[in-house]
């Protein structure tokens, strides 16, 4: 579920990056946002006193054109067979609201079932921004504060005290990432059918920290496995209630589902596995015979870390609602980006904000996240200046589908020029001692 590493980052670029998007977001610019980053207290701003959305204006040329729909599916089909993927999904959300679905190969080699715009996958780490947004959402209503300690919200976990709420959204808590734990991965497949517990998946939660609270960013699943349980504590209902009465059922996402307590309402796909490398290595199907993705204990032992399925088209309405419309108070989203600016200062490996990767794609600046769970890896990506939004899924955890959705972009942004090469995504190397969560 560690996100993949974005190509295009230049630490140079960080402060255009966020200034710019604070002025797409239409938010005032006359002091400095990054004035607001060290601040732990409660964001600024109430989710019930938003008019309409914050849109960007459409950029001129980016309505959805004759003749691409077909460019898009080709190009979609063969990046899928050159890198050898089982099946994919991809959607493009232009500014005039006109979205482009794709979709290519099988959800089930074994049926010989074809992937559809409507067939859920996995969507692993992506799940972070429906809990980041639900945790935000709580600070927008006073139910809780970025400062505010862990440990005395969760008393029974005996964590240390200095860790926040905003510690834990950035991944600078210095708690270590249970996923990581060399013994995991045996007691995860040898009972693909077992449900895990948030108690079970802390017990592999290696010590001594990666580092003391707020000194340095380590991304890590435990961080978001902790959010969820305290996402229950505060609002007192189950995550997959918070997340569909706030988020599913309002903005329409008709297949997005959390999957550990709801069900599917559509086609789900396997996920596949492949135990050599080249592409022509058989895929291994990890189903366990339910509809989880990729397997249940998989699925149960991440909890609001990696829990959540969807289709690439509900996932581009998502980015567009909650990175450019009304799903938090403006400031809220305002310091969601700023912190990026916190974390580098804490030499992240990647940029990253309250549960957000802001990084560049087609060379445009971006915001968004990636996810990659044994048997499938995504990415969404939201362009603030264009008001355009791409989503690529895969069933597959040995590519990294960025350079499919860069691909996708650079022939969806200019389509009157000639499209330019067709980058073939690199499989990366299957031996690593390090398991796919």
């Amino acid at each position: 579920m560690v996100p993949a590493a974005d190509p295009g980052y230049r630490a140079s670029d960080m402060d255009r990056r966020l200034t710019t998007a604070a002025l797409v977001l239409g938010l005032a610019a006359a002091a400095s946002p990054l004035s607001i980053a060290p601040a732990d207290a409660a964001l600024v701003g109430s989710s019930a006193s938003l008019s309409a959305p914050v849109v960007p204006a459409a950029a001129p040329g980016l309505t959805f054109p004759p003749g691409l729909q077909a460019g898009l599916q080709a190009r979609l089909d063969r990046l899928r067979l050159k890198s050898a993927i089982p099946g994919i999904s991809a959607a493009i959300l232009f500014p005039d609201g006109t979205v482009w679905r794709g979709s290519s190969g099988f959800s089930n080699l074994a049926t010989k079932t074809p992937v559809t715009p409507e067939t859920a996958f996995a969507v692993a780490s992506v799940s972070k921004t429906f809990t980041a947004a639900l945790i935000l959402a709580l600070c927008d209503e006073g139910k809780l504060r970025l400062g505010t300690s862990v440990a005395s919200l969760l008393p029974g976990l005996r964590l240390d005290p200095k860790i926040t709420v905003r510690q834990l959204l950035d991944h600078t808590s210095g708690l270590r990432d249970f996923f990581l734990d060399a013994r995991i991965d045996k007691a995860l497949q040898g009972a693909r059918g077992r449900t895990w517990t948030a108690a079970r998946s802390l017990k592999y939660v290696g010590k001594p920290p990666y580092a003391k609270p707020g000194r340095s960013f380590h991304y890590s699943n435990t961080n978001y496995l902790l959010l969820g349980l305290l996402a229950e504590r505060v609002d007192g209902r189950p995550l997959a209630d918070q997340l569909r009465t706030r988020f599913f059922g309002p903005l329409d996402l008709a297949h997005t589902y959390e999957q550990i307590g709801e069900q599917p309402a559509g086609p789900v796909a396997h996920g596949y596995r492949f135990a050599q490398a080249g592409l022509a290595a058989k895929p291994i199907d990890l189903s366990d015979g339910t509809p989880r993705m990729p397997f249940t204990s998989v699925v149960t032992a991440a909890g609001a870390a990696g829990s959540v399925a969807s289709t690439p088209e509900d996932l581009v309405h998502w980015a567009k609602a909650l990175y450019g419309g009304n799903v938090l108070a403006p400031m809220t989203r305002v310091g969601m980006l700023v912190d990026v600016a916190a974390t580098g200062a804490r030499k992240a490996t990647l940029p990253y904000g309250l549960g957000v990767q802001s990084v560049d794609i087609a060379g445009r600046a971006a915001l968004g996240h990636t996810g990659r769970l044994l048997g499938f890896r995504s990415i969404v990506r939201w362009l603030p200046s264009e008001g355009v939004a791409i989503a690529v899924l895969t069933n597959q955890s040995r590519t990294d589908p960025t350079p499919i959705a860069d691909s996708l972009l650079r022939l969806a942004l200019t389509p009157a020029a000639a499209p330019p090469p067709v980058p073939v995504p690199s499989a990366e190397p299957v031996a690593s001692p390090v398991p796919a969560y």
